[in-house]
C-alpha cells in the first residue's frame, strides 16, 4: 500500500512540475498588451514552426531612429493557416512591411507579439489574432 502511495505521489509531483512549465511557456506577461507599436521595415527571416511563428524584421518604430532587428512572434502555424489569406509564404524575407505589435515590457529588448502585418507593396493585411478573423466552422 505504501509503495502505491509513493508511486502516486511521484506521478502527481511530475504532473504538477509539467503543468508549471507548460503554463510558463504560454504566459504572455512579457508583452505590454496595453500598447501597440508600429514597426516599419524589411523582413529578414521567417520561422514558420511550432509552437510560434516568428519574424525577424529590420526596421524602426520612430522615423528618427537607426533601424535595428526586432523579433516578433505570433500564434502557431496551424492557427495562422486557419486565418484567411495567411500561408507559409505570405510574408517572405525581403518584403517591406508595417507591423503592429504589443512590445516586450523590457524596453531594451526589441521584440513583441505580432498583431497585424501590412505588406507595403501589395497592401495585403494579415491579422494574427484568429478571434478577430472568426469564420463559421473555425472552431
Amino acid at each position: 500500500m505504501n509503495s502505491r502511495l509513493a508511486i502516486l505521489g511521484i506521478v502527481a509531483a511530475c504532473g504538477v512540475a509539467g503543468v508549471g512549465s507548460v503554463a510558463a511557456h504560454h504566459s504572455a506577461t512579457m508583452f505590454d498588451r496595453s500598447k501597440t507599436l508600429t514597426l516599419k521595415g524589411t523582413v529578414v527571416e521567417v520561422h514558420w514552426v511550432n509552437p510560434h511563428v516568428s519574424y525577424l524584421v529590420n526596421g524602426t518604430v520612430k522615423d528618427d531612429e537607426t533601424p535595428s532587428d526586432w523579433l516578433l512572434e505570433t500564434t502557431s502555424p496551424g492557427n495562422l493557416a486557419r486565418v484567411s489569406n495567411w500561408t507559409r509564404t505570405s510574408v517572405k524575407p525581403g518584403d517591406k512591411v508595417l507591423v503592429d505589435f504589443s512590445p516586450l515590457r523590457d524596453p531594451d529588448q526589441h521584440g513583441g507579439n505580432l498583431k497585424k502585418v501590412t505588406l507595403v507593396d501589395s497592401g495585403l493585411v494579415l491579422i494574427s489574432n484568429i478571434r478577430e478573423q472568426e469564420q463559421p466552422g473555425l472552431e
